[in-house]
């Protein structure tokens, strides 16, 4: 569902309100609408960049302790049924096997089954991309034709010339689906690459995409 006309994309990412965090699919808002979710390793950033697209310090809790987000997250962006979604982060040792492999049926079954997704924000850690993990969930997506945005994180703590390489070694990775995989360098904490980030969800949530 394509944005009100009246509404300004420009206003709609900082209209962000939690609306539930979800163990179960049973507890998921009503599907109509469309949909853009963050995923990553634990502590790769994702609470971060979802508080600074939004403009919305705290929307998503941020912690030092990795692994904290184990529920669906879905924020309502009072647009049509427009909402961003934090996916628990994926990788994170220190939790029973069995609890790890609860958190990946969880973001399997919401990746495969939820209709109003309409693109993935991926985050990285610039300084360690493309971990295995990371390459699972890119290689998982792309024969679903899922549009993917590869945000590289912490990319304020590498030289201009590591940042380049690394940016390099993952659009490298993505070549044979660049028509729906992208890449770029971001940082919540110096503001690098957040207007890029925030009008590809403004695409995504308007139908135009992976534009």
């Amino acid at each position: 569902m394509p944005l009100k006309t009246e509404e300004k994309p420009e206003n709609l990412l900082n209209r962000a309100r939690f609306t539930i965090a979800a163990a179960d699919p049973a507890q998921w808002p009503a599907a109509p609408g469309a949909e853009v979710a963050f995923a990553g390793r634990s502590n790769v950033g994702k609470s971060s960049a979802i508080n600074v697209v939004t403009q919305r310090r705290g929307l998503a809790r941020t912690s030092k302790t990795p692994g904290r987000t184990r529920q669906i997250v879905f924020f309502d962006l009072g647009g049509g049924g427009s909402r961003l979604v934090d996916l628990p982060g994926y990788g994170y040792a220190k939790v029973p096997d069995e609890l790890r492999a609860s958190w990946a049926r969880l973001i399997e079954r919401y990746l495969t089954e939820r209709k109003a997704l309409k693109g993935l924000i991926l985050l990285m850690d610039a300084r360690h991309p493309l971990t295995e993990l990371d390459r699972r969930m890119l290689e998982w997506c792309e024969p679903r034709r899922l549009p993917i945005h590869v945000l590289l994180t912490k990319s304020d703590k590498l030289g201009h010339n590591q940042a380049r390489q690394g940016e390099f070694a993952v659009r490298r990775f993505v070549t044979a689906s660049q028509d729906i995989i992208t890449v770029q360098r971001f940082s919540a904490l110096k503001r690098v690459g957040v207007a890029e980030a925030q009008q590809r969800i403004r695409d995504w949530l308007a139908g135009n995409g992976n534009c």
